[in-house]
């Protein structure tokens, strides 16, 4: 990684931050120190661009409520999202024949697994099957029949294991399924099948590049190893005090946690 040179003031023209565990704190709110934080670095010219595990469906009330109206990466990099217009800019899908496969050849090692499903688009729903946990009070769909995964295009599948750890899952699928499908491990019981090759970082360069911006104007915020992709694209990497220590070893700085204001704190030195 290198360092971005000093423009107007602000030494990075892009702040990209995760929001679960990094932007966020645990109740889903937005601290105001770190609103302060982020308004005075862009108001010093820097551009913050929101990047996210969630598809846009479970981002969008978030970016509402914070006055978000620039861009966002959504689903693990697959979505470019336009904020202010509540417009899907660019979209990548699973290949629904390459994840059954993937899907196959994980269980054949781990055994059967429990199933969710992104489906694309704006109003694309989460479809969730029996014995899957999900996170929180996001809205989803019952799957009562696994063939249902199939019937429209996908951003990604989820899976939990009855007894493997999400290190061990997320280790277990990408040995039995990485030439078919990209794995991350996005939080506390998120493994997720993406489209091969697709990760966050994917989704910035396209977005950075829609704003004129290069990775050596980029310093960006995470939390877990999916935002590891990120972190190698950016100038900088910044991983929060509660970070995977996957995360925490390839970052530049370790700041405070999500619920001390971590990113506000980095922001604020980068400022004075």
């Amino acid at each position: 990684m290198t360092t971005a040179a000093p423009s107007g003031g602000f030494p990075y023209r892009l702040i990209a931050t995760d929001l679960d565990g990094t932007l966020l704190r645990s109740d889903e709110s937005i601290s105001p120190r770190t609103r302060d934080a982020l308004a005075a670095a862009t108001a010093a010219g820097a551009a913050h661009i929101v990047v996210t595990g969630r598809a846009v469906p479970w981002t969008r009330h978030i970016l509402d409520d914070l006055g978000y109206e620039g861009l966002a990466v959504c689903g693990q990099g697959a979505q470019v999202y336009d904020a202010g217009e509540h417009r899907l800019l660019t979209s990548v899908t699973l290949d629904r024949q390459l994840a059954g496969v993937a899907l196959a050849k994980i269980e054949a090692e781990v055994g059967p697994l429990y199933l969710a499903a992104s489906r694309d688009g704006l109003d694309g729903e989460v479809l969730v099957g029996d014995g899957y946990a999900v996170t929180g009070t996001l809205p989803s769909t019952p799957l009562s029949d696994v063939s249902e995964l199939w019937a429209a295009p996908l951003n990604k599948i989820y899976i939990q294991h009855p007894t493997l750890t999400d290190d061990q899952l997320a280790e277990a699928a990408q040995l039995a399924a990485g030439g078919f499908v990209s794995v991350a491990m996005a939080g506390a019981g998120i493994v997720e099948l993406l489209p091969l090759g697709l990760s966050k970082a994917t989704g910035l360069s396209l977005a950075a590049r829609r704003l004129g911006l290069k990775s050596a104007d980029t310093i960006a915020f995470g939390d877990m190893p999916n935002d590891i992709a990120m972190f190698a694209w950016a100038a900088r990497g910044v991983a929060m005090a509660n970070a995977h220590e996957e995360l925490k070893a390839v970052a530049d700085e370790v700041t405070s946690s999500n619920e001390e204001d971590g990113i506000a704190v980095v922001l604020e030195r980068l400022l004075a």
